[in-house]
């Protein structure tokens, strides 16, 4: 199964993905990565400085949302593109993650477009009958 499927056809000012994983950790860790496969390839982007960061959410649905929309403030903040994604849950919607890349370079990474934000239109984290999370994130381009 792969883990990161972008839906080619959904809205075009919209990148649309599922991401599938068999841990909520390793799910998190693909939907960071598909973050960043919208806005450049994730071979080129070396992962050299960490930046960490923690959440509280009310939800599953919360955290992910959270995670997503802290790595596109870092993006835009820091003017980072990250490739290595270290998450840990715990049971009470608490996240903690090391997101390790580099500056943006214009030339080395080629960047096709810009992700403005998550959102939380279809947001739904599901297990399939074989154990799989899975997810359907929107990000706003």
């Amino acid at each position: 199964m792969t883990p990161i499927r972008v839906i080619e056809d959904g809205a075009s000012a919209d990148f649309e993905f599922e991401a599938f994983a068999e841990s909520l950790e390793s799910l998190f860790i693909e939907c960071g990565k598909a973050v960043f496969i919208a806005i450049s390839e994730l071979r080129l982007i070396e992962s050299k400085i960490p930046v960490e960061f923690n959440l509280n959410a009310d939800s599953l649905e919360d955290l992910l949302f959270g995670f997503l929309s802290e790595l596109i403030y870092l993006k835009d903040t820091k003017k980072m593109l990250f490739s290595k994604f270290i998450v840990e849950i715990s049971g009470n919607y608490s996240l903690y993650c090391k997101a390790i890349g580099e500056p943006i370079d214009r030339d080395k990474h080629q960047p096709k477009i810009d992700v403005k934000a998550a959102t939380y239109h279809k947001l739904k984290i599901e297990i399939n009958d074989s154990g799989y999370y899975r997810v359907r994130v929107i990000l706003d381009l």
